[in-house]
């Protein structure tokens, strides 16, 4: 089933709120109080309202394959979650929750129980909730549905702002080495301050101003891209996009005898599966480049299945095109996946993780730090300037196979001329259109 966005908003929401009532009585069990325990000050969380919009347009195919649904539930939780917090920590240089010390920690952001939670929440949000609240919206006047909306979207968005104006304040007067007494401020600020710090105990005040100083005194000794950075990824994309492309042509010449494209994009040999599959492997297992080869195997085949098939799903809904199809090869799931190329994932991160990564993150730690944070901004911006351009092209090309409508302005008509259909065929061989 395909949702619409209308539904999709008001699945948000829905989902927001569930989480946060679901979160308090947890958080009321364990410790014998109601906290707040949200980011906002409404009753919404909404990095598992917007796992819940991605269940709702990724997986309902798998609503037959219990197992599976569960499976790809878990590990979308787990990225949304992880990339939530990654984000809060840029900004405080400390955890805002540590799960070090808990069952099953993942990298110390979560848990077994969050990952095994998000696989539960993925069968009921398509199998229960999806199919009862869906007629339930449609039954909502239109009119009347979109008021509420639009004043749900406002409200979230003023307490955003007044959420982020207090991490603001917080941040300011630790640059400004404020005594820990002193670092929460008053009326809204101050008042939304301490909720977060009854929510979230790393913010205690002498903690942050212990973690800002260390972090101070360390910026001094850094190398550029240091650790698992933003810097660093952009690097990794780039590469992992190049190799890959450069394999998957050797890898489809030696097998087939045919010398064919396999680029993501019009401009250069990229590869963008591959490119986000090194990023994501690499952001996702970095924490356990220590642990055996087999726990980073399983890993790199759990994610790197559901990543292939999200892959395929967005290319099908967003342009209407498949780009591989494993109908014919045994144990596939709808065609999309197949159990023999999530072993080649598993296979992948074991060898990008314990052998690749180490040597090419010692080689991008070398470039000095102006010229490297400059090539870093020049490479994204050639990147995604080069993902956009392939995109509005694609959907031409996809316009003109299916429709033969000709050119309604003078971006078409560029896009006609310097991507005609032969062009076009030549980088997507692979490329089958479907309704």
């Amino acid at each position: 089933m395909i949702y619409s966005v209308y539904e999709l908003v008001w699945f948000f929401f829905l989902y927001s709120f569930l989480a946060w009532v679901a979160v308090e009585v947890v958080t009321a069990i364990r410790r014998r109080t109601v906290p707040n325990m949200g980011f906002l000050n409404l009753p919404f969380i909404p990095v598992y309202g917007v796992a819940a919009v991605i269940f709702s347009i990724f997986l309902p195919e798998l609503r037959d394959a219990p197992v599976f649904l569960f499976l790809a539930g878990g590990v979308l939780t787990a990225v949304c979650l992880s990339l939530a917090n990654v984000a809060l920590e840029r900004i405080f240089h400390r955890r805002w929750r540590d799960y070090t010390n808990s069952f099953l920690p993942f990298n110390g952001r979560l848990t077994f129980v969050h990952v095994a939670a998000g696989g539960l929440g993925a069968l009921l949000c398509i199998l229960v909730v999806n199919p009862l609240v869906s007629p339930l919206v449609k039954a909502i006047p239109r009119p009347w549905g979109l008021v509420i909306l639009i004043v749900l979207c406002v409200l979230l968005a003023a307490d955003g702002a007044v959420a982020s104006a207090a991490l603001a304040q917080i941040k300011i007067r630790l640059r400004r080495r404020h005594a820990p007494q002193e670092l929460f401020g008053r009326f809204l600020n101050g008042i939304v301050q301490r909720r977060m710090v009854r929510a979230y105990p790393e913010l205690e005040a002498e903690k942050l101003v212990e973690s800002e100083q260390a972090y101070q005194q360390s910026k001094g000794q850094a190398v550029f891209a240091q650790g698992c950075s933003f810097h660093k990824l952009v690097w990794l994309f780039v590469i992992a996009a190049f190799l890959g492309d450069i394999i998957e042509t050797i890898f489809c010449y030696v097998t087939a005898g045919i010398l064919m494209s396999r680029s993501s994009v019009v401009w250069g040999p990229f590869s963008i599966v591959w490119g986000l599959g090194g990023v994501l492997l690499t952001a996702l297992l970095y924490q356990y480049r220590e642990k055996s080869d087999r726990y980073v195997f399983f890993a790199g085949t759990i994610i790197g299945g559901v990543y292939e098939y999200m892959c395929s799903v967005f290319t099908e809904l967003v342009f209407g095109t498949v780009f591989w199809d494993y109908s014919a090869i045994p144990f596939n799931l709808g065609g999309r996946i197949n159990l023999l190329y999530c072993f080649f994932w598993g296979i992948a991160g074991v060898v990008w993780i314990k052998g690749i990564y180490p040597r090419l993150s010692a080689l991008i730690e070398r470039i000095p730090i102006r010229p490297g944070k400059i090539l870093t901004w020049v490479l994204l911006v050639f990147m995604l300037l080069n993902m956009l351009v392939s995109s509005l092209a694609l959907a031409r090309y996809t316009v003109r196979q299916t429709t033969g409508e000709p050119p309604k302005n003078a971006i078409e008509q560029l896009l006609d001329d310097r991507f005609p259909n032969e062009r076009m065929a030549r980088i997507y061989p692979n490329a089958q259109l479907v309704e």
